[in-house]
């Protein structure tokens, strides 16, 4: 069954000099100031749009490597993942660095890193960024 998540933005003047609010509706979870500033600079403790689709890739990307792990025998006990997403200004996303730190009892390194590339590939998140160059870097905590 197919499912729908919602959240809006209500944004306030120019991209300049404006501000906007990202209120997430369907889950309730918070809202969160945005501006142009905290998009092309520093943050200053408002999100961004990259930022929120690096949340999602990461959040999407850990979701499909548990799974695929636990199918093969050897579920994770921990993944740290983190999305770095590139916005240059004028030409858009560039590139999403994805970094995962997997405790596995069980696998080795090599099977880890086929597993994550897998999940790199299959993540519902990742096939809809297939335009975007996306990078893995995939390693086994000891």
């Amino acid at each position: 069954m197919a499912t729908k998540r919602y959240a809006h933005t209500d944004w306030n003047g120019d991209l300049i000099h404006g501000q906007g609010l990202v209120t997430l509706d369907s889950s309730g979870a918070g809202e969160y100031p945005v501006t142009w500033a905290s998009r092309s600079q520093e943050a200053n403790g408002k999100t961004s749009p990259e930022e929120l689709i690096g949340a999602a890739h990461s959040s999407c990307f850990s979701m499909a490597l548990a799974n695929s792990l636990a199918e093969a025998g050897t579920p994770p006990t921990r993944l740290k993942t983190r999305a770095e997403v590139t916005l240059q200004p004028g030409k858009g996303i560039t590139d999403i660095v994805l970094s995962v730190e997997g405790s596995v009892p069980g696998l080795d390194e090599s099977a880890f890193i086929a597993a994550a590339e897998d999940a790199k590939l299959n993540c519902p998140v990742s096939q809809a960024l297939a335009g975007t160059s996306i990078t893995l870097r995939a390693t086994l905590a000891q």
